[in-house]
């Protein structure tokens, strides 16, 4: 019998919806151990799901074994990292095939444009992909941080630069509000931001890039609440944004320590959305200037408490990592898929050129190297997913999948000679899409000197 094709939403796992201030992950629960199962039957199409009523009669055996896809307790035999369970797998083919009709017709006109196609948006919260990790009660798709990183993953096989608009709203927004929000703001964002509203992380400034907590951004105190001055730089998403993350310092004398955290709504008096930049790749998605004139928000907009917006932007750009690691796999596998396909079309000699041992080496050797980010990239959610220690793993992911996909998106293009240096194929973009990775959330250099503090640490230095 063949089943319908499940929407993403149908792959709703019960969780707890509470999560606890500053934790890096939250408790799993299963469907009949701890939670009603009908309690999750939070929108029209998971009641229509034929897929969800029979997962649901296979009852709870199925549910602890999809569970275990990537974790590491429970069961004395322990799944390969790259095992999915067969929700993961309905998932993947569920995202591949979205991607096909909606977002690779226009590729390449939205590159050429340097903007986001006016229908993408509105498919990407349609199809439930921007709410990942939203509890169903906030009308999110109830999913895990898996999950997530293999959608992005799919995604960027197509396009990095949709991929990275959801990897932002998955693994740095979400999670914020998820773990840091009052109730209130909860009530008030997580269902929009699940449904219909992009968001964008504003942290960066001219003189705070990889010295984050440098930022001159300041907050200061008025009656009832703060009023902010200062710009940002480099803030993704902001020229579709609804609303903003927008870190400042309440007390400059105090250094980090005064760095506060603001939920602020598009079109808040004072809020500029400056220059939008040029960029080499990834030009689907918008990165902007913002500037803050005199911009006045209320006292229930600060997002934790006063003086820990440090601590948030830390604790988030962990799991941002992964996410722009899976970002950095799937954009190599986009190239490697293109390349593997032409090569073995293309004839010299009587024979594909993919036959020819110079070529068979290098190939080998790239799938190997995308097969090894990969297992990085998985192992470091696997981590965070059962609350152990990751941030290692995750610098491990982001440094070493960012140098996968530009080694592979630049031999993809020489495999293919003539073609692979214009415009007809896609090769060209995933090449200069790829040099992002080794910039944004964290440089490299950056993630080589995390790596080493932890490794002295280890070797007690």
């Amino acid at each position: 019998v063949t089943r319908p094709h499940p929407h993403p939403t149908q792959y709703a796992r019960s969780r707890p919806s509470t999560y606890t201030t500053g934790s890096c992950c939250e408790t799993d629960h299963l469907f009949g151990a701890s939670s009603s199962p009908t309690s999750h039957l939070h929108t029209s199409r998971m009641l229509g799901s034929q897929f969800f009523r029979s997962t649901l009669r296979r009852g709870l055996p199925l549910m602890r074994r999809a569970r275990r896809g990537f974790c590491f307790g429970g069961d004395s035999s322990r799944p390969a990292l790259t095992t999915r369970t067969e929700e993961q797998e309905m998932l993947c083919e569920s995202v591949s095939k979205f991607c096909q009709a909606n977002i690779a017709p226009h590729v390449e006109q939205m590159d050429r444009d340097g903007k986001l196609a006016p229908h993408v948006l509105p498919k990407l919260f349609e199809e439930g992909l921007m709410g990942i990790e939203i509890p169903a009660e906030y009308g999110g798709t109830d999913m895990a941080f898996t999950d997530a990183i293999l959608t992005i993953e799919e995604i960027a096989k197509v396009d990095p630069a949709i991929a990275v608009i959801v990897d932002i709203q998955n693994t740095l927004i979400n999670l914020i509000f998820l773990q840091w929000a009052s109730e209130d703001l909860k009530q008030k964002w997580l269902p929009k931001l699940a449904t219909d509203t992009l968001a964008s992380f504003c942290l960066s400034e001219s003189s705070s890039g990889s010295d984050a907590f440098a930022l001159k951004t300041t907050a200061t105190k008025i009656d009832g609440g703060y009023r902010i001055n200062g710009n940002k730089l480099w803030i993704s998403n902001a020229a579709e944004a609804g609303v903003f993350i927008v870190f400042a310092n309440v007390n400059p004398e105090a250094g980090y320590k005064g760095i506060t955290a603001f939920v602020v709504e598009a079109g808040t008096k004072g809020l500029t959305i400056g220059k939008k930049e040029d960029k080499l790749g990834i030009r689907a998605s918008s990165t902007c200037e913002l500037a803050f004139e005199d911009m006045e928000v209320s006292d229930d907009c600060i997002l934790g408490e006063v003086g820990v917006g440090y601590r948030i932007a830390i604790e988030t750009l962990n799991p941002g990592r992964i996410g722009i690691g899976a970002q950095m796999i799937g954009l190599a596998q986009g190239a490697f898929d293109n390349a593997m396909k032409y090569m073995l079309e293309r004839k010299q000699f009587g024979k594909p050129i993919a036959d020819f041992q110079g070529l068979e080496f290098a190939y080998a050797q790239a799938q190997t190297e995308i097969e090894a980010a990969r297992l990085l990239v998985l192992n470091a959610a696997a981590l965070r997913e059962n609350d152990q220690p990751y941030i290692k793993q995750a610098a491990f992911a982001k440094l070493y999948s960012a140098q996968v996909a530009q080694k592979v998106a630049s031999v993809a293009v020489e495999w293919m000679g003539g073609v692979g240096f214009t415009k007809e194929y896609p090769l060209e973009k995933f090449y200069r899409d790829a040099k992002i990775g080794s910039i944004y959330e964290g440089t490299s250099n950056i993630h080589l000197q995390t790596i080493a503090k932890l490794i002295k640490a280890e070797y007690g230095s």
